[in-house]
């Protein structure tokens, strides 16, 4: 289903033309006004109740579990994507020699932990390098047969960041998987634009910050945990992680068995006041839209914008290789000038490399798209 636009819903300017989902999401009407309901409630700090620390934690972690096809009991709240990483880091298996599959300009985040981990464990980093179609799955499916069972495991994205092109975790997954090795993923670009099904890929881990395409805000973000590893052990030590931290009163009785499942792994002062609600709102109304049709009106606007591309004489990632949110056109040499060109017009995109990466989402309108298409045709 193709869904309308949206743009009702945010406050954005009319002569704003904002193709750049994989930034930032703007926050919808509602969420600005249950953010404010939260700053003028947390001048008065009387008015929380004990339960108020875990009503909105518990239904982010029931409605993130929703849109990854998995578990509540596999949920943990985080503060970001490297904190989900730096979790995974301290209870991934890896030995001397052993190798971290990666794939080449994968974000940063995603490959510190790991050279960290390497370095600590005197294992080797290999980076898969980037193929001349954009056909990910079948470079990292090469690698895995060329290096086998030395493989530790494999930490990858779902989507490139910086140019869109989708890799096949299912595939990707089962061949680990035969050669016993992990799976890590930082899926910050593309759960909430794409259906993704975790208890069929298994990964050991997942993360996700919230303030891109699952249409949070920035400061949170969640963990999947597959349950392998749910005796792990988390970063930090905090109290509402713990076993009976739900009675106040007996917080000084010190308990050293945790939550069940996930919740272990939760970061101190989850239980954000101002930011919490305003993520359940995001999560609630994607699941309203429906990630499938999110996908399915997001891949209808790309096809558009591909055209426009092609017709301008630049080439976009095949659509057989690219995600159905985000694409990635190859400006070369030229990028900083259309970067330029497109901002003076109030069209914001984002310049990755040599791709200029379109990311449009169900706020933009017909007249976003006429806009963009002049502007490309007269740089």
């Amino acid at each position: 289903m193709i869904l309308p636009s949206q743009r009702s819903l945010f406050n954005i300017p009319t002569d704003i033309c904002y193709l750049n989902a994989a930034y930032m999401t703007p926050l919808t009407k509602r969420q600005i006004a249950i953010g404010d309901d939260g700053l003028n409630k947390s001048a008065s700090p009387w008015l929380y109740s004990e339960q108020d620390f875990f009503t909105d934690v518990d239904a982010v972690r029931c409605l993130a579990a929703e849109l990854l096809n998995a578990h509540s009991n596999n949920i943990a709240i985080v503060s970001s994507a490297s904190y989900g990483l730096a979790v995974a880091g301290k209870n991934m298996p890896v030995t001397k020699g052993q190798v971290i599959l990666m794939i080449e300009g994968q974000f940063p985040s995603n490959v510190y932990e790991w050279a960290r981990l390497a370095k600590e464990k005197q294992a080797e980093l290999v980076f898969v390098e980037t193929p001349e179609n954009h056909d990910w799955t079948t470079a990292i499916l090469d690698a895995v047969s060329m290096y086998g069972e030395r493989i530790a495991f494999a930490a990858l994205a779902n989507v490139h960041w910086a140019s869109g092109a989708v890799l096949d975790l299912e595939k990707i997954a089962s061949a680990l998987q035969e050669n016993d090795a992990g799976l890590v993923l930082d899926l910050t670009q593309s759960v909430g634009a794409m259906p993704i099904n975790l208890s069929k890929i298994d990964p050991d881990f997942a993360v996700c910050a919230s303030y891109k395409w699952m249409m949070g805000p920035y400061g949170l973000g969640v963990l999947y945990v597959a349950d392998r590893h749910h005796d792990g052990e988390p970063i930090e030590q905090n109290w509402i992680n713990r076993a009976g931290s739900e009675n106040f009163a007996n917080l000084v009785n010190y308990q050293h068995v945790f939550q069940e499942g996930a919740k272990r792994f939760d970061f101190g002062e989850r239980s954000n006041f101002i930011l919490m609600p305003v993520y359940k709102e995001g999560l609630r109304q994607l699941l309203e839209w429906g990630v499938e049709n999110i996908a399915h009106s997001l891949a209808d606007m790309n096809t558009r914008l591909v055209t426009i591309a092609e017709d301008v004489g630049l080439k976009a990632i095949s659509r057989k290789f690219r995600s159905p949110h985000m694409l990635g056109i190859d400006l070369g040499v030229d990028a900083d000038k259309y970067a330029k060109k497109l901002k003076a017009e109030n069209i914001y995109v984002s310049i990755r490399g040599t791709m200029l990466r379109v990311a449009p989402h169900l706020w933009i309108s017909e007249q976003d798209l006429n806009r963009f298409e002049t502007v490309m045709r007269y740089i």
